[in-house]
């Protein structure tokens, strides 16, 4: 079987950023798009409330800019933002190209002009902005995005892979820091394979997986940010990171979202006695940005000691709820909810990574010909918590960014040079996997209790002291065993991890996403948390 493979452009990760990539680069160039499992395994068919974007006449760039800022509480990068929302309509209407059915205001699904489809509202945006597929958008443009990448002669797709580190001219000793392929484990074989490239694209998601309680499909253990940052890459604000407020609590359901857009169609959040408290946190109650109605949600079910808290739509009619959210109102009814009747039991859980790897409005990223696109990345859009809804945005906006700036550059940059194939000679396969399963059991256990929602010093020191061995061991298991998904994944997350917790100890101050006991202010003027790796090198592209 073949273990060496060689194209234009390598670009690891199929969820809306990567495949945004792939669809806009020239058909002449030979392009891989490497998925973990099958191609729309990501996180982006979870998404279910929508993308944010300028599409109505009442609404307007500078509002959307202005509410982005206000959300990202003092630490959006202003040229960001602005570069992110003024490209918001360019991008929708070039999904609606693809064929993406959003839902049209009567409730149909019919591709038309970007006016004519229905708009809703979430927290934190002072218009209805959201353009959405009912309950599902994500879900609907994975299934375009994807169906348009199977069908382009020039896309290759590779299933059931998982990357293992990125190959770079440092580690070949060869002058510079460009970024040439990497080595892949091949999940069928379990063999490890050899991808060459011009230009890399990560792609690939958060670290939510980091945590014990998440909304993130399992795939989401940080492997773009922890392969960047072994490849020489900066990284910013890892501390924060963004719990959704209601995620579905119930022992069968897993990873199961509550859309924001429940509470921004006038869904009430309600303690177990059936009373309202969203009040006393912040005068937009239900409709306050994400960290706040996270915090508040925390906040009661500790005071309570109550195993979670409810979100009631049922006020509503029935079929206004069935036909807004009709994937939410099927999925709780196969756990006996019925939310026309009764209130949906919620616990807040890890949702989205606001921080990533440094990259410029062209995705390129500190190392050569390395983009990085997506959740993986860190634009400046989000700042210290991410407005709902940008996230898909960001995704389309800088994935079409980076296909501008390859496309532009592909002439000028020579081949991959020629490279050594993957070899496990002096490893075995390890008879004792419970070691794997044990650290990862343990790694998000203590991020949940002690970098979590609210933190301390003392939490964040103790994590960190866990965290330092947890490394050690698995870099010894991964130096004497064959590669697995699991230990690959684990050693992965143990490393973005740690770039969570020194940044979270970093941060003097409760900002954002990032809320501690031991400085619950917020100070005047405030920066980013930028890491620095050993083998860094400012990069000439």
């Amino acid at each position: 079987m073949k273990a060496s493979f060689e194209h234009d452009v390598l670009i690891i990760g199929s969820g809306a950023a990567g495949l945004a990539v792939a669809l806009n680069l020239p058909p002449t160039l030979k392009i891989a798009v490497l998925s973990k499992a099958q191609l729309a395994s990501g996180s982006t068919r979870y998404a279910q409330g929508g993308i944010a974007a300028v599409l109505d006449a009442t609404d307007s760039i500078e509002s959307h800019i202005q509410d982005t800022l206000v959300a990202g509480a003092g630490l959006c990068h202003d040229d960001a933002v602005r570069f992110t929302c003024e490209n918001g309509r360019e991008s929708i209407e070039w999904l609606i190209r693809q064929g993406v059915q959003f839902t049209e205001n009567d409730g149909s699904a019919v591709q038309q002009d970007a006016h004519h489809y229905h708009l809703t509202q979430e927290g934190g945006h002072s218009h209805r902005r959201i353009i959405h597929a009912a309950d599902a958008t994500g879900l609907e443009v994975s299934r375009t995005l994807c169906q348009q990448a199977a069908q382009a002669p020039n896309i290759e797709i590779f299933e059931n892979r998982v990357a293992v580190d990125l190959i770079t001219h440092k580690k070949l000793y060869l002058p510079g820091n460009r970024c040439v392929g990497a080595y892949v484990l091949n999940r069928e074989t379990s063999h490890v394979e050899l991808f060459r490239a011009r230009f890399t694209v990560i792609a690939t998601g958060g670290a939510s997986k980091a945590y014990l309680y998440t909304t993130n499909p399992d795939g989401a253990s940080g492997d773009g940010i922890a392969m960047a940052w072994r490849a020489g890459c900066r990284v910013a604000n890892m501390e924060f990171n963004q719990f959704h407020p209601t995620c579905l609590y119930h022992p069968l359901a897993k990873s199961f979202l509550i859309t924001e857009a429940v509470r921004g169609e006038g869904g009430h959040l309600l303690l177990p006695n059936g009373k309202r408290f969203m009040h006393k946190f912040d005068p937009r109650e239900e409709l306050a940005p994400r960290d706040i109605v996270a915090r508040a949600i925390d906040h009661e079910m500790k005071r309570l000691g109550a195993d979670c808290l409810y979100l009631d739509i049922s006020h509503k009619p029935a079929e206004f709820v069935k036909s807004h959210f009709p994937t939410i109102y099927e999925q709780c009814l196969e756990y006996g909810i019925d939310i026309t009747r009764q209130p949906i039991p919620v616990v807040p859980a890890a949702h989205y990574t606001c921080g990533g790897v440094i990259t410029d409005h062209r995705s390129r990223s500190d190392v050569g010909q390395l983009y990085v696109a997506g959740e993986a990345a860190f634009t400046g859009l989000h700042g210290a918590n991410r407005m709902a809804s940008n996230s898909l945005l960001e995704c389309l906006v800088y994935g079409r960014a980076a296909a501008q700036d390859i496309s532009r550059q592909m002439r000028d940059v020579p081949p991959p040079p020629q490279i050594e194939e993957w070899d496990e000679s002096q490893v075995t396969d390890s008879d004792e996997d419970v070691v794997i399963s044990h650290n990862w059991d343990e790694l998000r256990r203590f991020m949940w209790d002690y970098v979590g929602i609210v933190r301390t010093n003392k939490r964040l020191q103790r994590a960190k002291h866990r965290v330092d061995v947890l490394h050690q061991e698995i870099m010894d298991f991964y130096s004497n065993y064959k590669v697995t998904n699991d230990l690959l994944e684990l050693r992965n997350l143990v490393t973005v991890a740690d770039l969570i917790i020194c940044s979270a100890i970093q941060r003097k101050e409760s900002r954002g996403l990032h809320y501690t006991l031991d400085y619950p202010d917020q100070c005047a003027e405030s920066t980013d948390t930028q890491l620095i790796p050993t083998n860094y090198s400012a990069q000439e592209w």
